[in-house]
Order: structure tokens, then sequence, then C-alpha cells
């Protein structure tokens, strides 16, 4: 009798993990091109020891999203700049970032924004941005929680220009979305403010209504190791063109 109820258990649970395995397989599956999956739960957002605008460190609750692996590309923004007649971005003749699989460069947070929304997305909140590129184990580096200069596209190595995404693989988050230290600096949805973690709800914080800058996350070609923390926040102007800052684009879990 103990071996019966014992045996009907295991065959529960096994019946249990493959129905949780079939509905990932079919979440992945029929995720937008070129995007990743990031399921719904609570992950740590934030830092001890980190800056002051990094405090407090909080639990944070997302519903699922999905995210781009890469950042967008000089073909991809062609493609939108050709369709729509919108603007060149700033620099885009310099041959040190205009090659087709570098990432877009000298676009403004508007740019940006309309490019994703053109192409059916929008552009993450830094509450998604962050929880994509340190998974669940609340890693320093997407790849995990010692520096390692291969990993990413930093003055570490000296290059002075863009990497074509995707350059390091070494260096994915756990969630399989690339280029999340380094190489750019990427706009989120978000308004700066300096002290938000304070004030911001604990489940899908929008940020603040409104600002003077926009946050930008990951670090650039240029950036020592501590500015390509997954922690790290930093800010610009949401109208300021340069040819460190690029984007992602996300779209909501349907």
């Amino acid at each position: 009798m103990h071996n019966s109820k014992k045996s009907k258990a295991l065959w529960i649970g096994f019946i249990i993990i493959c129905l949780v395995g079939i509905y990932f397989k079919a979440a992945h599956a029929k995720a937008p091109q070129d995007m990743v999956l990031i399921p719904a739960g609570e992950f740590t957002m934030g830092s001890e020891d980190g800056d002051k605008d990094e405090l407090p460190q909080r639990q944070v609750y997302l519903d699922a999203f999905y995210i781009a692996k890469y950042e967008v590309t000089n073909a991809q923004y062609r493609k939108f700049v050709k369709a729509t007649g919108y603007r060149e971005p700033y620099g885009w003749d310099d041959k040190n970032f205009n090659q087709p699989n570098q990432p877009v460069v000298g676009v403004s947070w508007e740019d940006a924004a309309a490019y994703c929304k053109w192409a059916g997305r929008r552009l993450p909140t830094e509450a998604e941005w962050e929880k994509a590129a340190r998974g669940d184990g609340g890693w320093i580096f997407p790849w995990g929680q010692d520096w390692n200069k291969q990993n990413a596209n930093s003055s570490s190595l000296d290059k002075h220009k863009t990497a074509p995404v995707g350059s390091y693989p070494q260096g994915v988050s756990s969630y399989g979305v690339y280029d999340m230290a380094g190489n750019v600096w990427e706009w989120c949805a978000d308004w700066y403010v300096a002290d938000y973690y304070l004030l911001g709800p604990g489940r899908n914080p929008p940020g603040p209504s409104t600002s003077d800058s926009k946050v930008i996350r990951g670090g650039g070609w240029f950036d020592s190791p501590t500015q390509l923390r997954t922690t790290n926040r930093y800010y610009s102007h949401p109208m300021v063109r340069y040819n460190g800052i690029g984007f992602r684009c996300a779209k909501d879990y349907k």
C-alpha cells in the first residue's frame, strides 16, 4: 500500500514536470523572432553595496515579457528609415559605428521609441531590463559574479568602437540575452529619479511619472567594469544622440 502511494505521487510529480516543460516550450516556440521569454516572478533588484541610486535592494515582481536577444542593429534601423522616411541616426557616416551588424547608435530616446512602435514592440522598463540582465541568481554581471574582460566590449578591450551584436556569447545572460554588459548603453522606457527605489511599487514598477532624463543601462564600449554591472543605473536627456547609446526592444507576453 505504501509503495502504491509513493508510486502514484512520483507519477503525479512526473506529469506536472512534463506539463510545465510543455508550457515553457510552447511559450518559447511562439516567441517573436529574435526575442526570449522572461518568465513571471520575483527577482532581486538593486544592490546593497553599489551606488546610492541602487538602494534599497528589494524584491520586485514582474509579469512575463519578451525581450530582444540583441540590440537593434544598423541594418534593422535602416529598414525603419526607408519604410517611414524617419531621420537617420546622428553620425551614421562613421565607419566605426555604421556597419550593418553593429548596434545602431546616435539615436535619441524618442527615436528608439518610434522604432519600437513601428516594429510592434516597445522599450523595456528599467526593472525588465535588470531582470533580463542579471537573471534569478542576482548576478553582478550577466554571466556571473566575477568580471571577465573577454565577455563584453568595454574599455578593458580598448577597441574604441562597437562590436557586431552577439560577438560575446560567453557573456550571455542566464536567460539567453546578449550584450547586456558593454557595447552600448541602452535606452529604457523609464524616466530617471535617483531615489525611485524608495518610492516605486514592488510589482511591475513603471518608473516615475516625469523627470528631465531617461534611464540608460548596461554600459558601453568605453566604460570600465564598474559601469557594466547589472545593477548600475545611469541617465541621459531623452533628446541626446550619441555614439555610446543604442537600445533593444521588449514586448508584452500574451
